[in-house]
């Protein structure tokens, strides 16, 4: 089993930062093209839990749906917003990287070397 997870988006510059700043320093990982599979509800829970963050520090706020949605709506819970990333997986900020019970949003990418 990889050590690390990266939640991945090979079109992201960030991203790909990430993944390299990974390769560079000889860590396993598991790459997650999110886009293609998604996190389920329990997923996005569970990074969330890991991250220590809300819900809203991991959505892409400038993504079409987002205001779609009406998704900057305060009044909406964190179960609708986790909801809507499992819908709509794009409104999920990358890169997202995990090891063990920590991790971190790699944005920008110096964050990534707290976990290396």
């Amino acid at each position: 089993m990889a050590e690390y997870t990266i939640y991945h988006n090979p079109r992201c510059s960030k991203s790909r930062q990430a993944k390299a700043l990974l390769q560079e320093h000889g860590k396993e990982f598991e790459e997650i093209l999110y886009l293609k599979t998604p996190p389920d509800e329990a997923e996005i829970r569970r990074i969330l839990s890991i991250l220590g963050v809300p819900v809203r520090e991991i959505m892409r706020r400038k993504e079409k749906i987002y205001k779609e949605l009406a998704l900057d709506d305060p009044s909406k819970s964190e179960e609708e917003l986790i909801r809507a990333i499992a819908a709509h997986p794009v409104l999920l900020e990358r890169p997202i990287v995990l090891r063990g019970d920590q991790g971190v949003l790699a944005r920008p990418t110096e964050k990534l070397t707290q976990l290396l």
